[in-house]
């Protein structure tokens, strides 16, 4: 995952479960974007399976741009040493994921409108990610993406170390949002699942709002 990318939405755990459960080859995920020609992006055929991935091209094949988030097996490294500067003279992500492709063990997801993907790699876009979480924090009341939150809801640590967790960062929010962790469990109580997306092989998705894989029959908006 590149460091300047954030996720964000509800389903994305189980996402992610499912690509890291294939026993090989590699999974992308899709994201529609209103700017492509900024990144790699999706080129698909008539019956919307995945043909090609495009690093920033002048007119894009698809609104559908590559996030950088990739699952790979342990093939990539001995591939990534094959890769060789491109015509902007980069060594360039989409020629590794493009192996993959052609070889047909590239599955690419696309995520549905129930998700933010925030790449913040210019001040403009820090400066939206950051009021995105800030507006998320204060209408919830819950912090996002809490490492010490995380380990303790997944049993991780104990209640005694959340305590000296939120002891450490008493002066600040940080500390007491860990505090009240602990005197309230509602806080972290997942919330009940409303429903299922279901794709076009009639299997439930999580989350709700997951485009169908373009590898199904159903061709995505360009």
């Amino acid at each position: 995952m590149l460091g300047d990318n954030i996720f964000y939405g509800h389903g994305l755990p189980d996402l992610l479960r499912e690509a890291d459960a294939r026993p090989g080859g590699g999974t992308v995920f899709g994201y529609r974007v209103a700017d492509p020609e900024r990144y790699g992006v999706v080129d698909f055929d008539a019956g919307g399976r995945a043909t090609a991935i495009i690093e920033k091209p002048a007119v894009p094949p698809s609104h559908y741009a590559v996030t950088g988030l990739y699952f790979l097996d342990d093939r990539a490294p001995e591939r990534a040493r094959q890769v060789r500067p491109s015509e902007r003279g980069e060594l360039e992500i989409t020629t590794l994921l493009e192996m993959y492709l052609h070889e047909g063990t590239l599955d690419v997801k696309l995520m549905g409108r129930g998700y933010a993907w925030l790449d913040t790699g210019t001040h403009g876009s820090l400066l939206d990610a950051g009021n995105f979480v800030r507006t998320l924090e204060n209408r919830q009341g819950q912090q996002t993406g809490s490492p010490d939150e995380i380990a303790y809801v997944k049993g991780w640590i104990d209640a005694g170390c959340l305590g000296a967790r939120a002891a450490l960062f008493g002066k600040n929010d940080y500390g007491a949002y860990l505090q009240r962790l602990l005197e309230d469990p509602a806080i972290t109580a997942p919330a009940k699942e409303t429903g299922h997306a279901r794709s076009s092989n009639g299997k439930a998705q999580p989350g709700g709002d997951i485009a169908p894989s373009p590898l199904s029959s159903t061709r995505p908006g360009r």
